[in-house]
């Protein structure tokens, strides 16, 4: 009986707060004793504004960091000739695509073996852009995609990279992952399975030593590769081998693809190169593949959120 008398008091304890909760709204919240106060309005209503709950909160200024990041890539698109501001890229997902080899790109029994692609699963408009070798080293450029704050990714190979590690070091602190293009850039499949071996694990060793990690993500040089390739790779660390469905060059594109466009997901590959080796210079070529880009309605996100 007392349990049962217990209930009824806090039940009724409750009624009587919820009517004067009701009564409250109903009267504008001016409550007991202000029977002539200012009626605030309800939330929704013209005046004072509701109080924001903290997702709503944090998607404002999330949305206020994104309005003033594309009117800092506004200037700096105007700033270095770009014929339209890049696209913002969506926020990257919180679990990453399951990543599969790309079909006709399999080799005998690759169960467990890093996947080969060219295109990363996704439905976002978006594509990834990639540099490979390290040949060119450009101030401009690193000036020029940090001002416009686009992300791309380094696979760099050694023998055109020691001559100036400071270089990608200053690039690696602008938030570009460095990867793995072997140490001298030879043909794979026509090498031993030690010598492979020398070219990726050695590589991987001194992007250790000289970047403070050993990658995750490893590309083939003129993307030709074996099994022993990817059981090399991935016995020193290699969990995935991003290919590339486009290439861009200074004045122009190639494609991999038969109906010559970009896809959701695609990887763009370039080259550090300069002047002596194509039409043009590391910004002119940014310039060529963003316009084609941003015309084609994508953005530029980083491969390693997705990979």
């Amino acid at each position: 009986m007392k349990r049962h008398r217990s209930g009824v008091v806090v039940l009724a304890a409750l009624l009587a707060a919820a009517v004067a909760s009701g009564c409250a709204a109903e009267t504008g919240g001016r409550g007991e004793g202000a029977p002539g106060g200012p009626a605030k309005p309800a939330a929704g209503q013209p005046g004072e504004a509701a109080p924001k709950a903290g997702p709503a909160r944090a998607l404002d200024t999330y949305a206020e960091a994104l309005r003033k990041k594309q009117a800092a890539r506004a200037v700096a698109a105007k700033k270095w000739g770009l014929a339209k501001t890049p696209l913002a890229a969506p926020e990257p997902p919180k679990v990453k695509p399951r990543i599969t080899t790309r079909k006709g790109f399999e080799v005998r029994d690759d169960a467990g073996l890093p996947p080969v692609f060219t295109t990363v699963p996704t439905k976002e408009k978006i594509v990834f852009l990639t540099m490979d070798d390290g040949a060119e080293k450009d101030p401009e450029l690193l000036r020029m995609m940090t001002e416009l704050d686009l992300p791309y990714s380094a696979f760099l190979s050694d023998y055109v990279t020691n001559d100036d590690y400071g270089y990608f070091k200053k690039m690696q602190r602008r938030g570009v992952v460095i990867s793995n293009h072997t140490l001298n850039h030879r043909y794979l499949p026509g090498l031993s399975y030690a010598e492979q071996k020398r070219e990726i694990c050695d590589q991987q060793e001194k992007i250790l030593k000289h970047y403070g990690k050993r990658p995750t993500l490893f590309r083939p040089p003129y993307g030709n590769y074996n099994r022993d390739t990817l059981v090399v790779a991935k016995s020193c660390g290699i969990t995935a081998v991003p290919l590339w469905s486009s290439e861009a060059f200074p004045d122009h594109m190639e494609w991999r693809e038969w109906d010559r466009d970009l896809h959701p997901g695609d990887i763009v590959l370039t080259h550090f190169r300069g002047k002596e080796d194509w039409k043009g210079s590391m910004p002119d070529m940014i310039r060529q593949v963003m316009k084609t880009i941003t015309d084609k309605g994508y953005a530029v996100a980083k491969l390693e959120d997705y990979v």
